[in-house]
């Protein structure tokens, strides 16, 4: 598979692309700042400098060229305020969703957030309520385009050990799961078409991560 991933050089994308290509996959990481372009080599990923944020849906259509799968693994980030939730976890997620399907690219995974399916409780700090209203608004977006989508709503990440056992269900209780979980539960997704049209939530469980998937098959 030749893979494209937003927001390449986040945590999750990272591990992901370091999957892919000890698969013999070919891993492309969206990233906006040239200099991490090196950490993407250190994991076999190949770098293409883009802001999602700027670029035209004509920009984003032509980088996902001879592309079989697109993962949107990109997040304005901590720290980042309300503007850039909507700007990012929303728009950018929009367009890249739109060019895939100018571009006929069928395959799309969505790393979205637990709580992305309710309306945030009143007293939620307000930025973190905006990104989940962000997610939800991309979530809502994707499910209307023409694409084999999987929406993947993870619980709180951790940079723990992953384990390779998870709690993958259409809904889950809150809990927490490594991002080493993460990505290897988005590697299984990419490789399980039956899973297209499907909104998932998951945490840390005891199911092995191809048995949690193939219940999905």
């Amino acid at each position: 598979m030749r893979v494209v991933i937003a927001g390449g050089h986040g945590q999750i994308a990272l591990r992901l692309e370091r999957l892919l290509t000890l698969q013999g996959h070919e891993a492309i990481g969206l990233v906006r700042n040239p200099d991490h372009a090196a950490d993407l080599a250190d994991v076999g990923a190949t770098a293409v400098v883009l802001d999602l944020e700027q670029a035209t849906v004509a920009e984003l259509t032509a980088e996902l060229s001879g592309v079989d799968a697109v993962v949107f693994a990109a997040g304005a980030g901590p720290g980042s305020g309300i503007p850039r939730k909507d700007t990012v976890d929303r728009a950018a997620a929009a367009s890249l969703a739109e060019a895939a399907e100018r571009q006929a690219v069928r395959r799309y995974v969505l790393i979205s957030s637990m709580g992305a399916s309710f309306d945030p409780p009143p007293d939620t700090d307000e930025v973190f309520a905006a990104y989940l209203r962000a997610k939800r608004a991309s979530e809502d977006d994707l499910s209307t385009r023409d694409l084999a989508w999987t929406i993947l709503r993870p619980g709180r990440l951790t940079n723990d050990v992953g384990t390779g056992l998870v709690n993958l269900q259409t809904s889950v209780e809150p809990g927490s799961v490594p991002r080493d979980d993460v990505a290897a539960v988005v590697l299984g997704l990419l490789h399980e078409p039956a899973t297209a049209g499907t909104t998932l939530e998951l945490v840390s469980g005891d199911t092995p991560v191809a048995d949690a998937i193939a219940r999905f098959a």
